[in-house]
């Protein structure tokens, strides 16, 4: 197989056409799974050092159509780390309080602070996705508000914060496979929701708002990833790959002690 872009270049239309979500490297499980294994080991070092210095932040915002693996990534990808340096945030429909505020204003409440890793499960992009496709606001609302998230996002990177975001992208027909999965084994049929589809019914519809966010708010400092996502297996490597590369970029260190620690004595 040949190579395929996970990032979308930057300031180019966006065709979803262009990724194959059973994109695999052509790589097998066991391979794949080998070097994630390998890989966790170094994410787990990253994000002790990450913690224990409390300078620099990561954030990693996970998007993707129901059944696209957002809640299996995070379980599978973070469960190396130590959790106390974790936070994960999850967006449903906004409350009474945050309908009160602007429409950034219960996400920058959860942005993780110096030495933590924030995970956004869905994120500030609901209010131009869900939002724009259910018209839930006038178009001229939310148009404005790719600008408003650049800039909330560039607010956060110029304090030291590395933003990592990842499309799960899986093909309507793998959905079709994982919602029936649901259906069928009792013990899942608590994440099954007759509501989910209608929102696979406007499937086009949400292709086109994703491709709008990948055109319009996918820069440097805060690059979308356009994951392979149909094998669970891959999904968890490019993810954990990528923030071991990102952890890496940064100038993590165990902080020196403001004691000598030659001179300690420890009494009996």
């Amino acid at each position: 197989m040949g190579e395929q872009l996970l990032i979308p270049e930057f300031g180019k239309r966006v065709d979803l056409k262009d990724f194959d979500p059973g994109y695999d490297e052509g790589l097998d499980k066991g391979t794949a799974q080998a070097e994630e294994a390998k890989l966790e080991e170094r994410f787990a070092a990253l994000q002790d050092m990450l913690y224990a210095q409390g300078k620099y932040t990561l954030l990693v915002v996970l998007q993707a159509m129901d059944t696209g693996g957002k809640d299996g990534a995070i379980k599978k990808v973070f469960d190396c780390v130590n959790p106390q340096g974790v936070r994960v945030a999850s967006f449903k429909v906004p409350t009474p309080l945050e309908l009160s505020h602007d429409f950034l204003w219960r996400i920058h409440l959860q942005a993780p602070p110096k030495g933590y890793i924030g995970i956004f499960n869905r994120s500030h992009y609901e209010d131009v996705l869900v939002v724009r496709v259910n018209e839930i606001v006038p178009k001229d609302v939310w148009q404005n508000r790719y600008d408003r998230i650049n800039e909330f996002e560039r607010l956060l990177v110029d304090n030291g914060t590395t933003i990592l975001k990842f499309y799960l992208h899986i093909s309507k027909d793998e959905q079709k496979e994982r919602l029936q999965a649901r259906l069928d084994d009792p013990s899942k049929h608590w994440k099954f929701s007759v509501g989910d589809l209608p929102v696979r019914e406007r499937w086009d519809d949400y292709m086109a708002a994703y491709e709008d966010v990948f055109t319009r708010c996918n820069h440097a400092h805060a690059p979308w990833h356009i994951v392979p996502a149909n094998k669970k297996w891959y999904r968890d490597l490019v993810i954990t790959r990528t923030i071991v590369k990102a952890l890496e970029g940064m100038k993590l260190a165990y902080p020196e002690p403001d004691f000598d620690p030659a001179t300690v004595t420890i009494p009996d």
